[in-house]
C-alpha cells in the first residue's frame, strides 16, 4: 500500500514574522505614498516573509504540467476526444503550446508528467512518464481511484517539489492538461464547499448551454454517490483526477520545503482548496495568479480568501494564467528591492518638518 507523502500529515513551515515586518517597515520609507503600489507591495512582504530574505526574489522558477485523462468522459462531459490530452502532450514537448512559450519568455524551467492517458505517449524530451492507469474510473458511477491511486498521484506531486527544491527554485507554477477535468474539479468543488453543481459547473473546453446542462447533471450524479463525505482524501479518491491529485501532491510539497506557489486557474485552485482542507497553514504560501472565466473559479478562491493578480477572461488551463502573471511579481520584487528610501533619495516625507 502506498504511503503519501510527508507533506500532507506534517505541519508545514510558517513565514518568517521578523523579515515581515521588516519587509513592512521598509515599504514605509521608500520613495512612495504608503500603499500607493498596492498589491505590489504586499507581494513583496510576503515573499520575503516566506522566502526568509531581504531581498525577495521569484527566479528561479519550475513550471510543472500534470497530464491525467478521466474516465466520466464516457458520459459526454467534454467537447474535444481524450485523445487530446497525450496530443497536447507532445505539444508542449515540441514548444507549440501556449506554457511552453510563456516558459520560454520567462526563462522558467518546464517540465510535464504524465500520470495517464488514454493516448500513446512516447518517449520525449521534458516529459517524465509516470502513468498510474490509461484514466481514472468513471466518477458518476464509481469511485475516480483507489486510496492507492491518489497516493501515488500526490507522491508524484511530491516528488517534483522535491526536484524544485534541489534545484534552487523560488516560485513553483503548477499547470493541468486532461481532457474532461473541469467535470472532475467542478465535483470536488462541490463536495468540499457543500455548493450545487449548478452553482459551479461551466462550459470547460468549449461545451454549449445545453452541454453545460448536462454536464452538471452528470456531476449530480457524482456527489450523489459520493455522499456528504469531506475528507480530503475521500473527495480526492473518489472525485478527483491523477493531474488534480499530482498538483495537490506539489502545491503540499513545495509549501513543505519553503517554495512559494503562484495557483493558476480553476484546476489549480480547486488542487489547492483540497490542500487547504488538509493543511490550512498552506495558504501561507500561496499567491494567486489570475480569475479564470470558468464560472466556479470564483467560489473557489472565495472559499481561500484569495484577491488574484489579473481578470483577463483565461481559462485555457495549463499554468498559464500564472505564467502570464510572473511580470507582476517579479516587478514587486525589483520596486521593494531597488526604490530609493526617503533619506537615501534626500526626499522629504510626510513626517519632515519644515
Amino acid at each position: 500500500m502506498f504511503s503519501p507523502p510527508p507533506s500532507w500529515t506534517q505541519q508545514l513551515p510558517k513565514p518568517d514574522v521578523l523579515r515581515i515586518r521588516q519587509a513592512t517597515d521598509r515599504q514605509q520609507v521608500l520613495t512612495k505614498p504608503p500603499g500607493s503600489l498596492g498589491q505590489l507591495e504586499q507581494l513583496a512582504i510576503q515573499l520575503s516573509g516566506l522566502q526568509v530574505m531581504d531581498q525577495p526574489t521569484v527566479d528561479p522558477i519550475q513550471i510543472t504540467v500534470f497530464a491525467g485523462d478521466h474516465g466520466v468522459c464516457e458520459e459526454g462531459v467534454s467537447a474535444f476526444p481524450q485523445e487530446v490530452t497525450a496530443q497536447m502532450i507532445a505539444n508542449f514537448a515540441g514548444g507549440g503550446a501556449a506554457i511552453s512559450v510563456l516558459a520560454k519568455q520567462l526563462g522558467a524551467s518546464l517540465e510535464v508528467v504524465n500520470l495517464g492517458t488514454v493516448g500513446d505517449v512516447p518517449v520525449l524530451a521534458g516529459v517524465r512518464n509516470e502513468s498510474i492507469a490509461p484514466a481514472t474510473a468513471n466518477l458518476a458511477i464509481t469511485m475516480a481511484m483507489t486510496e492507492d491511486q491518489a497516493y501515488a498521484a500526490l507522491t508524484s506531486g511530491d516528488a517534483v517539489a522535491e526536484r524544485a527544491a534541489n534545484a534552487g527554485c523560488r516560485l513553483f507554477i503548477g499547470g493541468d492538461m486532461g481532457i474532461g477535468n473541469t467535470t472532475s474539479a467542478a465535483a470536488m468543488a462541490c463536495a468540499l464547499l457543500n455548493e450545487a453543481p449548478q452553482q459551479l459547473v461551466g462550459p470547460g473546453t468549449g461545451l454549449d448551454t445545453a452541454g453545460v446542462s448536462h454536464k452538471s447533471t452528470v456531476v449530480g450524479r457524482a456527489l450523489e454517490r459520493h455522499g456528504d463525505n469531506m475528507d480530503p482524501l475521500a473527495v480526492l479518491a473518489s472525485l478527483g483526477g491523477f493531474e488534480i491529485a499530482g498538483l495537490t501532491g506539489a502545491i503540499l510539497g513545495c509549501a513543505a520545503r519553503g517554495i512559494p506557489v503562484l495557483v493558476d486557474g480553476f484546476i489549480v485552485s480547486v488542487a489547492a482548496l483540497l490542500g487547504m482542507r488538509q493543511q490550512p497553514g498552506l495558504r501561507d504560501w500561496l499567491l494567486f495568479a489570475h480569475r479564470s472565466a470558468e464560472p466556479g473559479h470564483a467560489r473557489v478562491l472565495e472559499a481561500m480568501n484569495a484577491n488574484p493578480l489579473l481578470d483577463l477572461g483565461m481559462r485555457l488551463g495549463e499554468g498559464s494564467g500564472a505564467a502570464v502573471a510572473v511580470p507582476l511579481l517579479r516587478a514587486a520584487c525589483a520596486l521593494h528591492n531597488n526604490m530609493a528610501s526617503f533619506s537615501d533619495a534626500g526626499v522629504s516625507n510626510k513626517n519632515a518638518t519644515s
